[in-house]
């Protein structure tokens, strides 16, 4: 039995890795989670020396950006992987439905995070220091993680993709009058065009692998020019 559950599950990670839908979102994702990485320890140095706040929260919300995106294809690698509950000896809509509980609401907390990390690196001179907190941003963060956990519907997760998505979008306003010789106002810019993008994600049916393709290709592009200039803008390059 063990050696038979062995061949079972190997087949189908050999079934599922052959994927060409599959491996596109592990690729993708990939190129967020490194970038994101990338420019979380490439800006180190930077904010030891002028220990500056805001490139402190600019830092965060790509570690968070890159702890949501890994979350993310988590959830669809054991979600593709449905038919380990049959190895498992339980039913398939059991196992997406616990796998989903588990660990959808974490990829909206680490989401939302990130964007209020974007916010607070623009915004913390203005924001009163006994007011809004990351502390209480974080409280903020679960609130949404369970909204999507209580739903679980996609009209629920597009009404926060959405909230995010202003929020983005007032960083852009903020960054553009912003005269600290850190402004990244062209990085902001370029993260909400990349929100759009996610949120089309949520909007548009995936009628054909081409299309997705083409939505990932310009998401990395996206983020790839967001690493080339953050690290020169940084000097890290």
């Amino acid at each position: 039995m063990p050696l038979e559950t062995g061949r079972a599950v190997q087949d189908i990670v050999t079934r599922h890795l052959i994927n060409p839908g599959f491996g596109l979102e592990i690729f993708y994702a990939f190129i967020i989670i490194a970038c994101s990485l990338m420019i979380y320890f490439g800006t180190k140095e930077l904010y030891e020396l002028s220990s500056h706040k805001g490139i402190k929260y600019f830092r965060q919300a790509f570690l968070f950006f890159a702890l949501a995106y890994f979350s993310r294809i988590f959830i669809k690698f054991l979600l593709s992987y449905s038919s380990v509950a049959q190895v498992l000896d339980v039913s398939t809509k059991a196992w997406s439905g616990l796998l989903a509980l588990i660990a959808l609401p974490f990829f909206m907390y680490f989401s939302a995070m990130a964007v209020f990390s974007l916010v607070f690196s623009v915004a913390w001179k203005k924001l009163p220091k006994k007011g809004i907190t990351m502390s209480v941003l974080k409280f903020v963060a679960v609130f949404l993680a369970l909204i999507v956990l209580f739903f679980r519907n996609s009209a629920a997760y597009l009404f926060i993709n959405l909230i995010l998505f202003f929020l983005v979008l007032i960083v852009v306003f903020m960054a553009k009058k912003s005269k600290s010789k850190y402004s990244l106002y062209t990085t902001y810019v370029l993260l909400l065009v990349f929100w759009i993008l996610n949120i089309l994600d949520i909007l548009v049916p995936w009628i054909t692998v081409g299309f997705q393709l083409v939505l990932y290709i310009v998401s990395s592009g996206i983020f790839l020019m967001i690493l080339y200039k953050v690290l020169r803008r940084t000097g890290a390059s």
